[in-house]
């Protein structure tokens, strides 16, 4: 599919890959992690996977992230939120599977939660809801922490690219989004694919949603020899087998 672009009702011009769904009521939405975008194995993959299914397909970059416009550290959780519904609401239509990685596995919780009557599903990959607050912050230095509060931002080294920017704004605001302090009501088939050598989301942090989400309908996968990209051969085959079933299961 062509990468084309819209813009959203917050006046950001964003990136995506839509197809409708020809032999399925269903349309599955990929959701990517933080600083990643749609250009990945896992959602190409995928998307291949769901349009030879006949299901739909959408895909599309946060503000500030891959094609999309925007600098990355504008970015806020409740922009990347705003984007995502806004990729929902005007590019897919019936009932949707929202398959979340990493940071995509928060934006697609907190986006079940705004559309229920349109979320029909959730797999969910390394999923890191609260992030912000729970898992970065208390990695922090005492001297990240104070600067990030003084002179609003600090540098973090990644494993995958250059050295990027988390600011005051993107901490204070994700605190505001938390969702793993109460019970999160999901009535919807629910499935978790989580890897134990995941070094930055810990196994324990996905075992807490697995608590928190109170749909019954609810597996949880872990994958003893797994990392947080799960984007190997057989983790990418997994992925299939995942949403292949949870077509099945969904009620649409």
């Amino acid at each position: 599919m062509t990468t084309t672009y819209f813009t959203s009702p917050e006046g950001r011009r964003l990136a995506h890959r839509a197809s409708a769904p020809t032999h399925s009521p269903l349309t599955f939405v990929w959701l990517s992690g933080f600083k990643s975008d749609m250009s990945g194995t896992k959602v190409t993959e995928l998307e291949a996977w769901a349009t030879g299914a006949g299901h739909g397909f959408l895909a599309f970059d946060y503000s500030g992230h891959g094609q999309s416009d925007g600098a990355f550290e504008d970015g806020t959780i409740s922009a990347w939120r705003a984007d995502a519904l806004a990729a929902i609401d005007v590019h897919s239509t019936g009932p949707i599977v929202l398959v979340g990685s990493s940071m995509g596995g928060w934006m697609a919780l907190l986006a079940a939660l705004a559309r229920p009557a349109r979320v029909a599903g959730l797999v969910l990959i390394a999923p890191a809801p609260d992030f912000t607050e729970k898992l970065m912050w208390p990695e922090f230095s005492a001297e990240a922490q104070s600067e990030i509060m003084e002179q609003g931002f600090t540098q973090r080294p990644s494993d995958y690219d250059e050295p990027y920017t988390i600011t005051r704004a993107l901490i204070e605001d994700g605190r505001t989004w938390q969702i793993l302090d109460a019970p999160i009501e999901l009535d919807i088939p629910v499935r978790i694919l989580q890897g134990m050598q995941d070094a930055d989301v810990p196994w324990k942090h996905a075992e807490r949603l697995v608590d928190t989400i109170t749909s019954e309908d609810l597996v949880f996968t872990l994958i003893k020899d797994g990392d947080h990209r799960l984007s190997r051969e057989q983790d990418i085959a997994r992925l299939k087998t995942t949403c292949a079933e949870i077509a099945t299961a969904t009620r649409p």
